[in-house]
């Protein structure tokens, strides 16, 4: 994404312009890919920036609840934030740490519950662990 293009979509999504903002969204939106925090700290600190972690962690944060950034929690401490928003699913290595998209269409979900009176459904996340293959 180009830095117009981040302007547009932190208008479309309500999230006001500051200059770390635009560091992190900048390295995280740069392709289609899936980053921790720490990698993303990582790759700010190789350019120089002095972007605290604890905004990295609030800016990660408020990407995932405006719907800039998707953040798919792989065990109960460990998140990655995926760049590519649309609907997917994920196979997650646990082996290598290494997220993988999965087309909607190549995953086919059979009959869903009802839902809870009065609620409405957000979405569904779904993460396929795998580990490599010992021979």
């Amino acid at each position: 994404m180009t830095r117009e293009d981040i302007l547009d979509l932190f208008a479309e999504r309500g999230v006001k312009v500051t200059p770390q903002r635009l560091e992190v969204a900048a390295i995280l939106l740069e392709k289609p890919q899936h980053l921790s925090a720490d990698q993303i700290i990582d790759r700010l600190r190789g350019s120089g920036s002095r972007v605290s972690k604890a905004t990295v962690y609030n800016t990660l944060n408020l990407f995932g609840e405006r719907g800039i950034a998707r953040e798919v929690k792989v065990d109960p401490i460990r998140r990655i934030y995926d760049s590519t928003r649309g609907h997917h699913y994920h196979f997650f290595n646990v082996d290598t740490g290494e997220l993988q998209d999965i087309p909607a269409d190549d995953l086919e979900l059979g009959r869903q519950p009802d839902l809870p009176e009065g609620t409405e459904p957000l979405g569904v996340d779904i993460v396929i662990r795998v580990k490599n293959r010992r021979n």
